[in-house]
């Protein structure tokens, strides 16, 4: 079997992706924050009020692994959880001021890391990357 010319395109992309997943995770910690907490920040965002059953949804995360990154927060200070009045099972998650200034700190630094990511390259090429990783995505889901 002839060796191949390049390293297999899966493998650089699986470097590259933990390459810029370390360094925006470095980047949100230097803020003050994690990638779950951004998540869960960011969703808060979208959806205001949101039940932990749809936070979980949207963050793509189980229940329990999302009721523990709440428990934290809600110790930081940074959401409230109540139970829904209409469905006392439901318990319903809001921001806090405190969780509305590091979705701040967040957003900023998240900002920065893509402007980082982007560096020396042109709007095109950028549209042309993320069009081949979309074809990529989709040269490997089942259809």
């Amino acid at each position: 079997m002839p060796k191949p010319a390049t390293a297999p395109i899966g493998v650089v992309l699986a470097r590259t992706a933990k390459t810029a997943a370390r360094a925006f995770d470095h980047a949100l910690a230097a803020a003050g924050g994690s990638q779950p907490i951004w998540q869960i920040l960011i969703s808060l965002k979208t959806t205001p009020v949101a039940n932990q059953r749809e936070l979980a949804d949207a963050v793509g995360i189980q229940g329990a692994t999302l009721t523990h990154h709440l428990n934290g927060m809600e110790t930081a200070g940074l959401v409230t959880r109540r139970r829904d009045p209409e469905n006392r099972r439901v318990h319903l998650v809001t921001l806090t001021a405190e969780g509305e200034q590091l979705f701040l700190r967040l957003a900023s630094a998240a900002i920065a890391h893509d402007e980082r990511m982007r560096t020396g390259l042109t709007d095109t090429e950028i549209a042309q990357l993320a069009d081949l990783l979309h074809r990529l995505a989709a040269n490997v889901t089942d259809s």
